[in-house]
């Protein structure tokens, strides 16, 4: 009885947009995880392109569906996010089921004559253009739904269901995979998403604006990008992180390859690919616990030495077996230092620049996809195709968290002992 009265509680803090855009999210997620998971082997052994083209497709999308909701949330703002969520939906269903039609035998006559790495291109720029348009949309809905007192909590249920949709959207993946084809799974993300457009069309409503918002034009959002470009300790901090989420990213790169590879083509390497979201699902509460007096700096720092261990427990034996062990002790590492990012963030602001600082915390996710995609094919054709010695891959990525936690450290070390030196104090009319 007392769950239930807890669960209307919880119910009644939040406005009905509130939950309908996070009901959205979640098949977003889905859709998105369900074709992350098996893209790089799509590309590879359906489309026939090599490893590293296979890492530059990848990077192209990834790097552009993080770095776009810069300017995506201007565009939101101005006309809305039932609009915004409208044609990210629809976009979003158009592009999958193109991604998946290249694979298709009744789509062969239209790309077989043609440049299929420029064309795949085209069509990733455009799904990243209206994937782009998701995650601002639905963080400006749970800002003007929630009430102060619950806004943590309607952020803590949305990061719940973004973990719930990248753990569910691969096994969708592996099963799809495994019945119908691999083609098959971009077909299901591109029904998903346009059932999130039919969602939006019939059932969202505008939130309504308690409080006078601030419209940003593209123009602003530039001006704002060029003050926070002068921060220079921020730019560095960004940086670093840069390369913890190069490295996360192998996860839909250079596992999959691996796996089927070398371990068994029947493999549910979708599966092993969504151990990082179980493990957050499962262990988040508990490592909260754990980690909540550490100082924001430290989880940061600690998280990243996880990422040390896991990519050594993987090289020692990468059966699947360690590869799992090793997704759940990096799980770990991105539970302890995932939510105090967000805080480290707000604390490195200065004042009154909290929000356009925090508009800024999806660019190391884009920087490390734009690159690390790149990074992760070159590095599986080199030592794994050309070389036959696998083990370097993991080799190479446990220097690159090696470097990452080193580089972090003595970050810290310079921000003690100049905590106040900025290149110049960035203001805004």
């Amino acid at each position: 009885m007392n769950i239930l009265e807890d669960l209307k509680i919880v119910k009644s803090q939040f406005h009905k947009s509130f939950w309908i855009a996070n009901f959205m999210e979640l098949f977003e997620r889905l859709a998105y995880y369900g074709q992350a998971t098996i893209l790089s082997i799509f590309l590879r052994n359906t489309l026939k392109f090599n490893e590293v083209q296979a890492g530059q497709l990848s990077s192209i999308f990834g790097g552009l569906i993080y770095f776009l909701p810069i300017f995506a949330g201007a565009l939101a703002d101005k006309y809305g996010f039932k609009k915004a969520f409208s044609f990210a939906f629809f976009v979003l269903s158009i592009g999958y089921f193109l991604i998946g039609s290249t694979g298709m035998s009744m789509f062969a006559g239209v790309y077989n004559n043609n440049n299929l790495f420029v064309i795949l291109s085209c069509i990733l720029v455009f799904t990243a253009i209206g994937g782009s348009f998701i995650k601002p949309s639905v963080l400006g809905t749970i800002a003007l739904t929630s009430k102060p007192e619950s806004k943590s909590l309607g952020y803590a249920i949305y990061y719940w269901l973004v973990n719930i949709g990248a753990a569910i959207g691969p096994l969708i993946a592996y099963f799809v995979r495994n019945s119908i084809g691999i083609q098959a799974v971009y077909i299901v993300s591109a029904v998903s998403c346009f059932l999130m457009f039919l969602v939006t069309m019939f059932f969202f409503k505008e939130p309504e604006e308690d409080i006078a918002k601030e419209k940003k034009s593209i123009k602003d959002v530039l001006t704002h990008m060029g003050l926070v470009l002068r921060r220079f300790r921020f730019i560095i901090f960004l940086l670093i992180f840069s390369l913890y989420w190069m490295m996360f990213w192998q996860i839909f790169i250079v596992i999959p390859f691996y796996v089927t590879d070398f371990i068994s083509k029947d493999a549910p390497f979708e599966i092993i690919e969504s151990v990082d979201a179980w493990g957050i699902i499962l262990l988040q509460l508990v490592v909260n616990r754990l980690t909540k007096n550490m100082a924001p700096i430290t989880a940061i720092i600690v998280g990243f030495a996880f990422t040390i261990l896991a990519w050594g427990v993987i090289m020692v034996h990468p059966s699947i077996i360690m590869i799992i062990a090793g997704m759940i002790i990096f799980s770990i590492g991105e539970q302890t230092q995932a939510p105090r990012y967000y805080e480290y963030i707000a604390d490195l602001a200065p004042k009154g620049q909290a929000a356009l600082f925090q508009g800024f915390a999806f660019l190391p996710i884009a920087i490390g996809w734009a690159f690390g995609g790149t990074l992760g094919g070159w590095l599986y054709k080199t030592f794994a195709k050309d070389s036959h010695q696998p083990y370097m891959i993991f080799l190479v990525l446990l220097c690159i968290g090696i470097l990452t936690t080193i580089l972090m450290f003595f970050y810290n070390l310079y921000i003690k002992k100049y905590p106040a030196q900025e290149i110049r104090d960035a203001k805004f009319e």
